[in-house]
């Protein structure tokens, strides 16, 4: 008995198509999962496994194999528990196959089935645009953020029963809207205003000159004079965020999972004011598997370094390249990845 799932996973800011496929033979009950997948992945065994058994579903009790293809390239995350329950389900008949082909599934699950949100919808979203799908499943609380993509139809579904209801067309779910026009143009206000400031006309002057030509700006004076109070405001008076540039300043914060639950967009741009012992990496970005740091979090906003003085010598080099090129390309044994860092360097510090 076989079964294939579609599903999708990141690289970098972009996401590429994950075929699930399932199989389950005769032979002594053993669960194994193949395709590189890492530690999330591998533990989505024991979750399944409940969520089958506690969503009132027979668990098979033979020889089940997983494949997430393409098998050369590393799997993360606990996204691909909904695919490959719905695998199972295919592979013994309680969900039709010809309906599993139309959808792409992602989603965590609980050990009652019900199914949680995880990171990096936004990218597979945008990606699944040009793949030959008819809709998303998802949960609930990703809902907003992968109708955003205006790609293909979002079904917001949240619980392993509900899906196979509705892939059985037993029951009909309509698709999740989202404006993207009204969610900018009613977008959150920051809770702190440039106009608050009294005095500091000179600087004040300073930082309206800065924003009009987008330049990297730096503020010194003793302490207590408002530089950080200053800086702080400085996103309440650059134009507005465009929906591209919303889009692409949102994909990196979903990746990391700093975006909050049923937040479709960043509302205004971001600010990110890392501390003076940051490392390089946290930085620039890396690690064994790169993951973006302060650079392109603060991707078409504002990075603003406190007490410049105070942080490492080398941390402060990293910051020519992405300055310059407006990315940021981190290069380990395991792969090479390219972050945007188009941002806008505000520095502070004592005389």
């Amino acid at each position: 008995m076989l079964a294939r799932v579609l599903s999708g996973a990141l690289l970098g800011i972009d996401a590429y198509p994950v075929e699930v496929e399932v199989d389950i033979a005769q032979g002594l009950p053993q669960f194994s999962t193949v395709g590189l997948p890492e530690g999330a992945v591998k533990e989505s065994k024991d979750r399944v496994k409940s969520a089958i058994k506690n969503s009132g579903y027979d668990f098979p009790a033979r020889r089940i194999t997983i494949n997430l293809a393409p098998a050369d390239i590393r799997k993360d995350g606990a996204a691909f528990d909904l695919p490959i329950a719905i695998g199972l389900l295919t592979a013994t008949g309680v969900v039709k196959p010809d309906s599993t082909k139309k959808y792409l599934l992602l989603g965590e699950l609980s050990l009652d089935g019900r199914i949680k949100p995880c990171r990096g919808i936004l990218p597979v979203a945008v990606a699944a645009r040009h793949w030959q799908v008819d809709g998303l499943i998802l949960a609930t609380e990703n809902a907003s953020e992968g109708a955003i993509a205006a790609g293909p139809p979002v079904y917001a579904i949240d619980s392993l029963g509900a899906v196979v209801d509705f892939l059985n067309g037993a029951t009909s779910v309509a698709p999740h809207r989202v404006d993207a026009e009204e969610l900018l143009l009613n977008s959150a206000s920051a809770e702190e205003d440039f106009a608050e400031v009294c005095g500091q006309e000179q600087a004040k002057r300073a930082i309206e000159i800065a924003a009009a030509g987008a330049h990297n700006l730096l503020l010194i004076g003793p302490p207590g004079s408002g530089k950080t109070m200053l800086a702080r405001r400085l996103p309440t008076i650059l134009p507005r965020l465009s929906f591209e540039e919303a889009l692409e300043a949102t994909k990196i914060h979903s990746i990391v999972g700093l975006l909050p639950n049923r937040q479709a967009l960043l509302p205004i741009r971001p600010f990110r004011a890392p501390h003076h012992t940051i490392s390089d990496a946290g930085l620039i970005g890396g690690g064994t598997y790169p993951k973006p740091g302060e650079v392109s979090l603060a991707h078409h906003g504002i990075l603003f370094l406190d007490e410049l003085p105070e942080f490492k010598k080398n941390v402060l080099e990293m910051l020519r390249q992405p300055l310059e090129d407006g990315q940021v390309t981190i290069s380990r044994a395991l792969t090479t990845l390219t972050y945007p860092a188009v941002f806008m360097l505000v520095a502070a510090m004592n005389p």
